[in-house]
């Protein structure tokens, strides 16, 4: 569930930065999730901001050099499988099909949120999934080819969008044991002498 709490605290925090303004006459969240219709293709719900993972990817950079070997808060060293630290990459969709200033206006709030709020950690953020240590923000710029195969794999048409590479999302070994202590034997040869 690590990765549908991190999407919805995201969801979450935008929707009570940004509710949606006194003109869109609806008590509705105005940031929401990309939603099917029924077939291959996704939909992007009319006058909100849609969040949607269109990428996951491990973050390697952050291995242990004992990756087996972990340290429990009480100092305990346990043996666990190492973590998979992941990267998700959510597409922010504005879609106000009515009015496309206001699809950049909502677009603009959101890059506007995130410069400011990159990085979410217990002391700023409490209500933040105790699984989840921190989430950093990183706007990512696609090339035009990349950001074509995106939305030819969502299969709708392009819509003002932000793409943001959300870091890390730990998965833990939850069954570690602990580890036995082993002592080395130091064996010496003495030289014989005559």
């Amino acid at each position: 569930m690590l990765i549908a709490d991190a999407l919805e605290f995201l969801r979450a925090r935008l929707n009570a930065a940004m509710p949606r303004d006194a003109a869109g006459a609806s008590a509705e969240d105005l940031f929401v999730y990309a939603g099917g219709n029924g077939e291959e293709a996704v939909s992007f719900p009319a006058n909100a901001v849609s969040l949607v993972l269109v990428r996951i990817e491990e973050d390697p950079t952050h291995r242990r050099p004992d990756q087996y070997l972990h340290v429990t808060a009480d100092g305990v060293q346990k043996r666990a499988e190492p973590d998979i630290r992941l990267n998700l990459f959510v597409l922010v969709v504005a879609r106000f099909p009515e009015d496309y200033r206001l699809s950049l206006h909502h677009l603009s709030r959101v890059v506007g949120y995130f410069q400011n709020h990159r990085v979410f950690n217990r002391e700023n953020s409490p209500d933040l999934h105790e699984r989840i240590p921190r989430l950093m923000l990183e706007l990512v710029t696609p090339s035009f080819a990349e950001q074509n195969e995106i939305w030819g794999a969502l299969r709708v048409s392009y819509q003002p969008s932000a793409l943001y590479r959300v870091r890390m999302v730990v998965f833990a070994d939850e069954d570690a044991r602990p580890v036995v202590a082993t002592k080395e034997l130091i064996q010496t040869v003495v030289p014989l002498t005559r």
